[in-house]
């Protein structure tokens, strides 16, 4: 399958400071990439690529630090999505990392590390027993850009939206089949609360009601792998152009599910039905519950959250969505870890 470079699950080093990010999301302004810091050389990091150290750097709001106080070039404003984001131009990009490279690389190389050796047989192991195309999976993260640990985890990109969605069904018996790829179990659900949703408020059993039923996590010899699914390049609806988003402020809501199939790919959605503004503190007051028919995020935590059918309580940002000045709606985006939730009412 032909993916463009620079998309999710894509990484960038950059030619000043050696730095990386990753890049979110299908659609990019004509002049940049929009990525997040992920790494950067310190002499006390723990990581080494060609001699250097690096650091990791993980939370939004320290990547956004970071950059604000030493790299405030990588910062723009954008009015397509009312938002500062972090961004490279073009011309500062020094080579764009591929999950198929890294993986079509790594085929052909015989002195792997261990994470890469597992991160290669599970690939193996979806490709035969879950009928993933070849040149439909890769391998992101960290081992993609020679910046692994002994105990990084597996990061595996799956693309097409077809060949995504009939996977994910053969994942469901390969799970309970195989003898070394499984979910997680309570103790390691436990060991991830913290990691997930420390702060935020959410009670281990709200956690544990979505988290316990989630597909595209778990362990394969030990090793956590995590997978992210990419829908095809025809069904990524548009350019970066074609929208135009307005922040609105902040909304809690209960909402029912209407549509929950994109759940599982990165950015995820839901098809909502909202029955009920429970707080909110926006800059407008004509916004009816109607006109509130969608979930959104880019963080994988917030994937096959919920199904068609149930019940959630949603806080997040509340956006206006203009598509070619032609399709209005309203949805609700979720990004911080801290403040924003999508939680299950139980029945």
């Amino acid at each position: 399958m032909k993916i463009p470079k620079g998309i999710e699950g894509d990484y960038l080093e950059t030619k000043e400071n050696h730095l990386f990010f990753d890049i979110k999301g299908y659609h990019h302004p004509q002049d940049r990439k929009i990525c997040f810091l992920r790494f950067y050389p310190d002499p006390n990091g723990e990581r080494i690529k060609e001699g250097k150290k690096y650091k990791k750097i993980y939370s939004l709001n320290e990547r956004y630090s970071k950059i604000r106080e030493e790299y405030p070039q990588y910062l723009f404003f954008s009015d397509e999505l009312d938002l500062e984001l972090q961004g490279v131009e073009f011309k500062d990009i020094k080579k764009i990392y591929t999950p198929q490279d890294y993986y079509d690389g790594i085929k052909l190389r015989k002195n792997l590390s261990e994470v890469e050796i597992y991160s290669k047989k599970l690939c193996e192991l979806f490709i035969t027993d879950g009928s993933v195309p070849e040149d439909a999976i890769g391998i992101s993260g960290s081992p993609m850009i020679g910046l692994s640990k002994v105990d990084s985890d597996i990061d595996i990109i799956i693309y097409g939206t077809r060949t995504s969605l009939e996977f994910q069904e053969k994942l469901k018996t390969l799970l309970l089949t195989s003898n070394n790829c499984r979910a997680y179990n309570l103790t390691e659900y436990k060991t991830h609360y913290n990691w997930r949703v420390g702060g935020s408020g959410i009670n281990f059993e709200n956690f544990l009601r979505s988290e316990k039923r989630k597909l595209h996590q778990g362990k394969f010899n030990g090793v956590d792998f995590f997978i992210r699914y990419i829908k095809s390049p025809n069904d990524w609806d548009g350019t970066f152009y074609d929208y135009k988003f307005k922040d609105l402020g902040r909304i809690k809501i209960k909402a029912k599910i209407v549509d929950s199939i994109d759940s599982i790919f990165t950015p995820c959605s839901y098809k909502i039905k909202c029955l009920k503004v429970i707080e909110s503190n926006l800059i407008r007051n004509d916004i009816g519950l109607n006109d509130l028919n969608e979930i959104n995020s880019f963080r994988g935590r917030f994937c096959e959250q919920a199904r068609k059918g149930e019940e959630v309580l949603v806080e997040g940002k509340l956006e206006e969505v203009n598509y070619k000045n032609s399709k209005k709606y309203f949805r609700v985006l979720l990004t911080d870890q801290i403040q924003d939730k999508m939680i299950i009412i139980a029945p």
